[in-house]
C-alpha cells in the first residue's frame, strides 16, 4: 500500500535534467515538472537541492559528488521532495557532460522508477546512514556506506544495480 505522502512513478516516467558545474539547472523535461511539482520559473537556473529531501543522507550526495567530478557516472536511490511536501523515490544516473577538450562543462541527470522491493533495503541504510550523520560525521556515514559495499564484496555501483535488478 502507498503512503499518502508519497508520489509513485510511472512505469515509463524519465525524469531529467541537466545541471552546470556547480549544481544549478539548466534543463529539465516535463516528468521533472510533473513529478517535482514546480514550474519551469521555480527550476531553472535553481540549484538542484530544490528537490532534495531530509531523509537524504549527506553521504549519498557526497559520494554522488565524489564520482561525477572525477568524471565517473553515479548510480543511486534517491528520495526527492515535490513542492507540495510529498516526495517520490528515483533510481537516478548522473553522468558528467564532457566538452571536446574533455573537459567536464555539466552534469546530466535521468531518474526512474526504482524497484520497491529494493527501497525496503534502502531506506533502513539511509536512517542508519542519517543517525550517524547527526551523532558523528558525514565522513563517518561515507565510512559506513564503504562498509555495507566490502561486506557485500561489491562496488557501491554493483551493489546499487543488483539492488535495483534483483530485489
Amino acid at each position: 500500500m502507498q503512503d499518502i505522502d508519497s508520489i509513485e512513478l510511472d512505469e515509463n516516467a524519465l525524469i531529467t535534467s541537466k545541471t552546470d558545474l556547480k549544481g544549478f539547472i539548466t534543463y529539465c523535461n516535463q516528468d521533472f515538472y510533473k513529478y517535482s511539482g514546480y514550474c519551469e520559473d521555480e527550476l531553472l537556473y535553481k540549484s538542484h537541492n530544490i528537490v532534495r529531501h531530509k531523509d537524504m543522507p549527506k553521504a549519498a550526495f557526497k559520494l554522488l559528488w565524489d564520482y561525477i567530478q572525477a568524471g565517473k557516472e553515479f548510480f543511486g536511490f534517491v528520495k526527492n521532495r515535490a513542492k507540495d511536501g510529498r516526495y517520490y523515490w528515483v533510481f537516478a544516473n548522473v553522468t558528467p557532460s564532457i566538452d571536446a577538450q574533455g573537459n567536464i562543462i555539466g552534469y546530466y541527470s535521468v531518474r526512474r522508477k526504482p524497484n520497491p522491493k529494493a527501497l525496503s533495503i534502502v531506506e533502513p541504510l539511509y536512517q542508519q546512514m542519517l543517525a550517524i550523520e547527526h551523532s558523528q560525521s558525514v565522513q563517518a556515514g561515507m565510512l559506513f556506506l564503504d562498509k555495507v559495499c566490502q561486506d557485500s564484496q561489491k562496488t557501491y555501483n554493483q551493489l546499487v544495480f543488483e539492488l535495483q535488478r534483483n530485489s
